[in-house]
């Protein structure tokens, strides 16, 4: 499996520059980067070092980051997607991540959830032709996103599916996912071939694999042996230099 550099949370104690991180990135042995948030960063000087590290860009964010469970939220959303659309070509990824937004306790289930797979019908239609991807990303209520809508890999599955567009898939981060106390094999089952994009990181503190209790090996070899051939990104803080930390990923996952 190829990883990729999440440089939000990789070479951070090295450098603050998102540019010298993909230089960075690159002398550590990885032919790809991703980041989170797009409109905060200069898009020409990121150009500019993928060019000159030889470097491709796995993934990003489409931006603004709205609750797609709110109806208000449905055509300012997709009013955005082509700026993110257009950021991703001219950065050479295919693959938007997208995340659901945080749950109205004023509304049920039902109908933010209708909402949510309204807009993802239409950014599905929008995105015919692109090349572009969005990937769904559901994200653990335990830890890291109290609060948010989306914490079960097989109701964002499910989606998916009923929103039954090719440019529409999963963003599978196994943290996130294990923190829930699921287990791949259980929660992925026979679709594994939704999954556009995997993130990786150990249980307590989301740091290197290793450094935790979660099995990152077994659940991705169970991933691979059943059909996934995309890329592994590397979303964990580092508790020492980055390098070392990836060193021991490689020993850990290879």
């Amino acid at each position: 499996m190829q990883f990729s550099a999440c440089i939000e949370m990789l070479f951070t104690k090295e450098t603050n520059s998102h540019a010298e991180r993909i230089k960075l990135a690159r002398e550590a042995g990885l032919d790809n980067i991703e980041f989170w948030g797009w409109v905060n960063k200069d898009i020409d000087i990121i150009e500019q070092a993928l060019k000159d590290n030889n470097m491709k860009l796995a993934a990003m964010i489409t931006e603004p980051m709205l609750d797609l469970t709110k109806p208000e939220n449905f055509e300012p959303y997709l009013n955005a997607i082509d700026a993110s659309v257009k950021t991703a070509k001219r950065l050479g990824a295919n693959i938007l991540i997208a995340q659901a937004g945080n749950r109205d306790v004023s509304r049920s289930f039902h109908d933010q959830r209708g909402c949510l797979v309204q807009t993802l019908k239409a950014v599905g239609k929008q995105l015919e032709g692109t090349g572009v991807k969005l990937a769904l990303e559901p994200l653990n209520t335990r830890y890291d996103h109290p609060g948010y809508f989306l914490n079960s890999t097989v109701e964002a599955l499910d989606i998916i599916d009923e929103v039954s567009s090719p440019n529409i898939g999963l963003l599978y981060d196994v943290y996130h996912s294990m923190v829930m106390d699921e287990h791949p094999a259980t929660v992925i089952g026979n679709r594994v071939d939704r999954i556009l994009h995997i993130h990786i990181a150990d249980h307590p503190g989301r740091n290197e694999p290793g450094s935790g209790i979660l099995d990152l090996k077994t659940s991705l070899n169970w991933l691979t042996d059943n059909g996934y051939n995309g890329l592994c990104g590397l979303e964990y803080r580092p508790t020492k230099a980055t390098t070392i930390t990836l060193n021991k990923t490689y020993n850990i996952l290879k």
